[in-house]
């Protein structure tokens, strides 16, 4: 399959092109898809970075790629070199201390940070100590009305200005004469679409990776396992190992052996940008965290009447919203998962325990009383600890969602 990014030259003052400014793109249009911020990074990880690298795409130069703020919790940026890149952060960023605990992190482990279309205000301040860029949209902030500001910029030996949306050749005097170093816009260059072969990512097995993570004691050994059914994971979390984020200090030999060189807690954020980028990139994330509360509300209830399939049980509450989230027919998403036929039955509405499990949850969540007394009959119990389970797995959901993130 094809893969698209833009990329956007930033000139010096001579008019020298000296980095790109990477643009997610979703296709052949040059523009902006309807996508989440966080989904737009993540899927520019997946798609570039670790396919071909930032590098082939800048011809060797600097790639400054934007972070939302979500981006910023879910700490995306570990997945790029820092020696390859300046982190914009974008302005939808609040300066809350929280983020700036964020950022600063991300400073001392020497990432280059610019401030994307910036506008001052007093809660800036400690973040201009962390910075080395600030852009300025021209459109949003002409140059007269910055002025003063940038005059008060000027005197920061640490930070350097870019003019940006910079659309004609008086407006790129003025800004050097201002003291701006650095430009991109129309007058200098358009975004050029880029274009790459990528391979495919199996979903299905994506979300058996997921479930895996989610369990309380990672087994590398089954995730290595289930890598290895795709080529495409497969190849992405080698590029990964290999694309100068960390250190190699020997040669990888086995998947296995490259999960256990990234440890349990980069795997989990690892695999949590598989699902950013892939699984869920047009659908509310809402979806994916009803889906992990319906897997531990299952297995829940499985322990107390049917301990025996409380583990199949979880998988029936995970995967019952695929069809949601991929947009494509359960039966067809079924065939592609290897799993015993009591799990595909009850995924395709056949009547079996796990089936009437996911009815007594889907009963829980409707809040339709005779729903749930129809659901709870079926399975001969009682529906007095529903509201102690379904909490404990909002709970826990949460609880893995802020240790993901």
């Amino acid at each position: 399959m094809k893969v698209f990014v833009a990329r956007q030259a930033i000139f010096n003052r001579k008019k020298q092109v000296v980095a790109y400014e990477l643009l997610f793109r979703d296709g052949k249009q040059n523009c902006f898809p309807n996508i989440a911020d966080d989904a737009a990074t993540a899927r520019l990880i997946m798609d570039n970075q670790l396919n071909l690298g930032t590098r082939y795409l800048t011809s060797g130069k600097k790639a400054l790629i934007n972070i939302g703020e979500e981006s910023l919790n879910q700490e995306l940026a570990q997945f790029l070199p820092s020696s390859d890149v300046i982190l914009e952060l974008l302005e939808t960023i609040p300066p809350t201390k929280d983020n700036y605990e964020r950022v600063r992190a991300l400073f001392h482990n020497n990432y280059r940070l610019a401030l994307d279309d910036f506008t001052y205000s007093k809660d800036w301040e400690p973040f201009l100590k962390l910075v080395r860029l600030i852009k300025f949209d021209l459109v949003e902030s002409p140059l007269e009305t910055i002025a003063p500001l940038v005059e008060q910029l000027k005197k920061r030996k640490n930070l350097k200005l870019l003019a940006e949306k910079v659309e004609t050749e008086d407006e790129f005097i003025e800004a050097k004469k201002m003291g701006f170093t650095f430009f991109q816009g129309y007058f200098f260059a358009k975004p050029t679409m880029i274009s790459q072969q990528d391979i495919e990512i199996n979903y299905a097995i994506v979300m058996l990776i997921y479930a895996e993570v989610l369990k309380p004691h990672m087994n590398l050994g089954r995730i290595s396992e289930l890598f290895a059914q795709d080529t495409a994971l497969a190849y992405k979390l080698l590029r990964l190992i290999n694309s100068g984020v960390f250190p190699i200090k020997s040669r990888i030999e086995s998947l296995k052996q490259a999960l256990v060189y990234l440890g349990n807690e980069r795997v989990l954020k690892f695999v949590n940008l598989i699902m950013t980028a892939h699984v869920a990139t047009n659908k509310p994330t809402e979806l994916t965290r009803l889906s992990i509360v319906r897997s531990r509300f299952c297995e829940l209830i499985a322990q107390q009447i049917a301990p025996g399939v409380a583990s199949m049980s979880f998988l029936v509450g995970l995967f019952s919203l695929l069809d949601a989230i991929l947009d494509k027919p359960m039966e067809l998403l079924v065939g592609r998962l290897p799993f015993p036929e009591i799990i595909h039955d009850a995924l395709l509405g056949k009547s079996n325990t796990l089936y009437y499990i996911l009815n007594v949850v889907r009963a829980y969540e409707s809040g339709s009383w005779w729903a749930l007394q129809e659901a709870c009959a079926l399975l001969n119990m009682e529906d007095d600890n529903l509201p102690e389970f379904h909490a404990s797995a909002v709970t826990w959901a949460d609880m893995y969602r802020e240790h993901v993130y």
